[in-house]
């Protein structure tokens, strides 16, 4: 034999078929039968794709709850000791409890209590009663005075489409009549949950009285109050009991109207009335400071947001929403307009039609593979360039009808299953392109094959079924056990990603089964014998020889024979071979630590969000001034379409991932909507500008909308401590430290500044004396300053607060603290200043804590081209050096902890993390069930890693982050790899097995699987090609395709090298060598 030839010459004959069942010889047998099932299975497939339900996020519980406390008079220290520290201690006790984030404000508490990740999406309602239950329970603990507890749990509610409804000249209330109308019509489209109306303002009757007018009168406050109390409350009468009815009771005299009102009598301390009108100035109005205001395009409106139904297709609401907004519009009077600011359908609607054109290209792509890697053949004897090489359609066609078969099973599984179409199903059914078509090429690359050495279409078919089958189950499980950490991952973030779980194993599956039952019937129809075998089966007719012993060597051409030469120098210079295999994995370790990391890209869509933060205790019409004033200026920008802004609160989740901000009067959220992605670019560099020359009183913010769950910040330090005092001096050193980095920007902490408050320090002797207590004080001061409620105006459905305060003249200068009265034990009234001397101070304007410990968060953004990850890690020795000194100082009770994106990425990493060990035991296992060796299942385990260089090297050289979505397309690569050599230690056995020499089986076997290894490699890498474009799945990609080309080669080239030297084999050792165990016999 000639080094050229190969050593397995000769062995191409037909042999008997093997006992047992065989499913492509049943599928052969059965053809009607399995024609149908494909005719049905398509068309279920394809009607199971309408019935999809779309949106742009897969849906994740949001495991948050808000209890809020309001406790008016007192300090943000006391609201700390008294009400949140008692509620957060119940909290602890929660089933299922992770952290406790609060804030304590004076007179507010809010506690976000979150969930462990691992906590099951079903119980989580179950657990918001237990919230309820058991701070109902200790509510009583809390002082006197304290309002709430109030819960908040609809943190799910996405208000994917948010409308604006604005009126020229209508009053708040008119407006909000029209926002009640049009609420209720929206309610009755289909798929519609929710309809919240934003921007409200609550009416209020304003009774403006001054004081001096009152003490002249010889009256205070607390009579008028009393009176009107008195006069407008609703009480039972009680009921006349007549032998034959039950007649009730009724008083009159409760305000139906202002007039009524104004006409009130008030009876003075001589006996004498006055009318409340002639005293007071009676006026309707709305709370003062305001609540949140919504504004749009220069406009105050009021906001509809309207929530999908679970399950539903945002799509198919978007065009019902239009028809209804429609209509609406009409009926609506003319000056009122109804304005569309948030439309979640046409993002989703644009983000599917790019998928799918995306899915489309792959598909191109991956039938170009097969249709020329199958079907291109060189004409036997010279010939001119143009006709050297012909293309054989037929092999390809099989593989493009699998294509969609698979698929439309795919989607019919999906339905069935609950999972729509969104941007993470969306990725994974490209991933899964790659991957379904590698059964199909394998099995029909088989058929081929032998076909070529002389079988005919039956028997080449069920011989694809015999050598193939079993071996590439084997490969499509070890590739979705690949996926299997995903789908096995408790946390928020592997909710997320599930559906890539989901998906590619379905995928997967449904290949395999496509690959035995319906290829090898597309095969027996639609592949022709090839030419040569015709002319060879011809000749033996001539000849009277059976043309089986005419066989046909396809592996003895030039490019197998360069292949064969270079398999062979691997395997004699082994250890040459496998020291280069292990310097590249390790330089592929080391590559992996130059890679940036990430948590989740920012989204694609073109909203901008600034955020402008004013100093903490700043009023409401302070807030709203600078941002009237930073609206105008951004609508003046050029390529801005529109800007929204919430005045007093952070935006509505308009958006699953969107990190909102609560209600507080010093933030205000602006929406800024840019023409185009190209326009977004330009702006994300200007708006910063703008607002640190032009709005400098405030701290401002630009940001992208996020992927993935919700993260405040990419860089983000908690510091943790026990004296608020001594904390904030910490965290001030932690601040400094971020501000010296060059890589951060707009650090900042969310302990903001201190407040300034006025405090009344009062002589108690004098008080006493005169029979004043502090509680009238407090009374007389809210009375003066912010209003005291005396009672409710009734208007239809309507209750209106009546509100008794001083005129504006008297209360809007800090002086005129000293001309409040206080009304004495005799009847008269004296100023306050008579008994009570003001003093300046400043208090904490907010206090932070984490888990009952105070805690200080430090935040900072990141400068252009940097990764959240990558910044922190630079950070982190510097903080921990801090730390150090703090304990050598004596302050080890304070800590410093990693938060932000990275903590994030952890938690969902270490979710990961968990179920590798599950992973690896059933890869092994299969191994096992395939192999029958403990050795090779071992060395096909170890080939596992292999790609690592080729993930480095990709993304190094495209400058691509290593995100989540990434690290879970690495995982999923070993798989793919072992999926690769576990075909090739398969073909060494059955070769070793049908007595080939080991040595020779070892070569042949990587020369035999050359074509279906680097077909189905090509197939996976070129179908990532439209996805590496993608922001969110671009990095998975391209570590996809990086790590694959690398781990193929050295699975043909290294793997042969790692079997000779793991089972010592040289030149000429026999199949069946001591150190060798051949597996059960098989032929090949």
């Amino acid at each position: 034999m000639s080094e050229q030839a190969s050593p397995i010459d000769g062995a191409a004959a037909p042999e008997q078929p093997k006992p047992g069942f065989n499913l492509s010889r049943w599928a052969l047998q059965h053809q009607a039968l399995v024609r149908y099932l494909m005719v049905v299975l398509m068309l279920l497939g394809v009607a199971a794709y309408f019935q999809l339900g779309q949106d742009e996020d897969p849906p994740f519980t949001f495991r948050v709850m808000v209890v809020r406390s309001f406790w008016p008079g007192a300090t943000a220290a006391q609201v700390a000791e008294q009400v949140t520290d008692k509620i957060e201690r119940t909290l602890q006790e929660v089933p299922y409890a992770d952290r406790i984030r609060s804030y304590s404000k004076p007179g507010e508490s809010l506690i976000i209590f979150q969930l462990k990740d691992n906590s099951p999406p079903r119980e989580v309602p179950q657990v918001w009663y237990t919230v309820r239950k058991k701070v109902g329970d200790m509510r009583f603990t809390l002082p006197q005075g304290v309002q709430g507890p109030f819960f908040n749990d609809d943190f799910g509610d996405v208000y994917g489409v948010i409308y604006a409804l604005s009126g020229e000249g209508f009053s708040y209330a008119e407006i909000k009549t029209f926002a009640d109308d049009v609420r209720q019509r929206l309610l009755r489209v289909k798929d519609v949950a929710k309809v919240e109306l934003f921007g409200v303002q609550d009416e209020k009757l304003y009774i403006e009285i001054s004081q001096r007018r009152l003490a002249q009168l010889g009256l205070d406050m607390n009579q008028v109050i009393g009176q009107l109390g008195a006069q407008n409350a609703v009480e039972s009468a009680g009921a006349v009991q007549t032998p034959l009815d039950v007649i009730q009771v009724r008083v009159g005299g409760q305000f139906n109207d202002v007039e009524q009102l104004r006409a009130m009598p008030i009876r003075g301390a001589t006996g004498t009335q006055l009318r409340l009108g002639d005293m007071a100035e009676i006026t309707r109005g709305y709370v003062d400071p305001p609540q949140v205001k919504v504004r749009h395009n220069g406009r105050e409106v009021v906001a509809l947001g309207v929530s999908m139904a679970k399950g539903g297709d945002v799509i198919a609401l978007g065009k019902a929403l239009k028809e209804a907004s429609a209509r609406i519009e009409q009926s609506l009077p003319l000056g009122v307009e109804l304005a569309q600011i948030q439309d979640q359908p046409r993002a989703v609607a644009s983000s599917v039609n790019e998928f799918v054109k995306v899915l489309i290209e792959a598909v191109v792509i991956v039938l170009a593979v097969s249709f020329l890697s199958l079907g291109l053949h060189r004409r036997a004897g010279r010939q001119p360039l143009w006709r050297r090489w012909t293309l054989d359609m037929r092999p390809g066609l099989v593989v493009g009808i699998t294509i969609p078969l698979v698929l439309a099973v795919t989607f019919l599984f999906m339905q069935y299953w609950g999972i729509g179409l969104h941007k993470i199903s969306l990725g994974s059914l490209i991933i899964a392109l790659g991957l379904l078509v590698d059964d199909a090429i394998i099995a029909i690359e088989m058929m081929v094959r032998k076909m070529e050495e002389g079988y005919d279409k039956f028997r080449a078919a069920t011989f694809a079924y015999e050598i193939t089958a079993i071996p590439m189950l084997t490969g499509t499980l070890i590739t979705a056990v690949g996926f299997l950490p995903i789908g096995l991952a408790k946390s928020m973030t592997g909710e997320y990603t599930f559906a890539i779980f989901a998906v590619t194993v379905i995928a997967l599956l449904v290949s395999w089964v496509a690959s035995v039952v319906f290829v090898p019937l597309l095969g027996a129809w639609l592949l022709r014998v090839p030419p040569h075998v015709a002319a060879a089966r011809a000749q033996a007719l001539n000849s009277g020889e059976p043309a089986v012993h005419q066989p046909h060597e396809v592996f003895d051409t030039p490019f197998y024979n360069s292949f064969r030469r270079l398999v062979r120098w691997c395997v004699v210079h082994r250890w040459l071979t496998i020291g280069a295999t292990a310097a590249l994995f390790g330089l592929g370790v080391f590559g992996m630590t130059k890679v940036q990391q990430q948590f989740f890209p920012d989204s694609v869509r073109p909203e901008i969000l600034v955020d402008l933060w004013s100093p903490e205790g700043t009023s409401f019409a302070a807030t709203e001034d600078v941002a009237r004033r930073a609206e105008a200026r951004l609508l003046a920008e050029p390529g801005v379409t529109g800007v929204t802004q919430w005045i007093g609160a952070g935006v509505p989740r308009f958006y699953l991932p969107l990190d909102q901000i609560f209600p507080q009067t010093n933030v205000s959220q602006l929406i800024v909507m840019p023409q185009d992605l190209a326009t977004r670019a330009q702006l994300l560099k200007q708006i910063p500008a703008v607002l640190a020359q032009e709005f400098p009183e405030v701290r401002g913010r630009v940001k992208l909308l996020p992927n993935g769950p919700p993260v405040a910040y990419p860089v983000q330090f908690r510091v943790i401590g026990p004296d608020p005092a001594r904390l904030r001096a910490h965290a001030d050193e932690v601040v400094a430290a971020l501000r010296e980095s060059p890589n951060t920007r707009g650090v900042n902490d969310n302990w903001n500044e201190s407040v300034k408050t006025m405090r009344l320090e009062v002589d108690q002797d004098k008080a006493r004396a005169l029979g004043v207590t502090s509680q009238s004080i407090a009374q007389a001061g809210r009375v003066m300053l912010s209003g005291s409620t005396v009672g409710q105006y009734r208007e239809g459905d309507k209750l209106i607060d009546i509100v008794l305060r001083q005129p504006l003249a008297e209360r809007d200068a800090i002086t005129d603290i000293a001309n409040a009265y206080l009304p004495t034990a005799s009847g008269k009234s004296i100023p306050l200043t008579q008994i009570a001397k003001p003093v300046f101070a400043w208090e904490p304007g907010v206090l932070w804590r984490e888990n009952r410990d105070y805690a200080i968060t430090v935040n900072a953004d990141v400068v252009e081209g940097l990764q959240g990850a990558t910044v922190t890690n630079q950070l982190l020795p510097g903080l921990r050096e801090l730390e150090a000194e703090w304990a050598r100082a004596g302050d080890a009770g304070y800590r410093i902890e990693v938060a932000g994106a990275v903590e994030e990425s952890s938690k969902g990493s270490a979710s990961i993390a968990a179920g590798l060990p599950v992973m690896l035991f059933i890869t092994f296992t299969l191994l096992m069930l395939q192999l029958h060796s403990f050795s090779r299942a071992m060395l096909v385990f170890l080939t596992g890693p292999l790609g690592l260089a080729g993930v480095a090297a990709a993304l190094l050289v495209l400058n691509r982050p290593f995100g989540f979505v990434a690290l879970l397309g690495v995982i999923a690569l070993m798989g793919m790899i072992q999926r690769n050599s576990v075909i090739l230690i398969d073909q060494i056995e059955l070769d070793r097995a049908r007595g080939v020499p080991t040595w020779d089986a070892i070569v042949e076997a990587a020369v035999r699987r050359l074509r279906p290894i680097v077909l189905t490699a090509a197939a996976a890498v070129l179908a990532m090609i439209p996805l590496s474009r993608s922001v969110f799945w671009g990095p998975m990609a391209v570590a996809i395709m990086g790590g694959l080309i690398v781990a193929t080669a050295l699975t043909l080239l290294a793997l042969p090298a790692m079997y000779s030297a793991w089972f010592r084999v040289k030149p000429g050792t026999p199949a069946f060598h001591e150190s060798s165990p051949a597996g059960p016999a098989r032929s090949a």
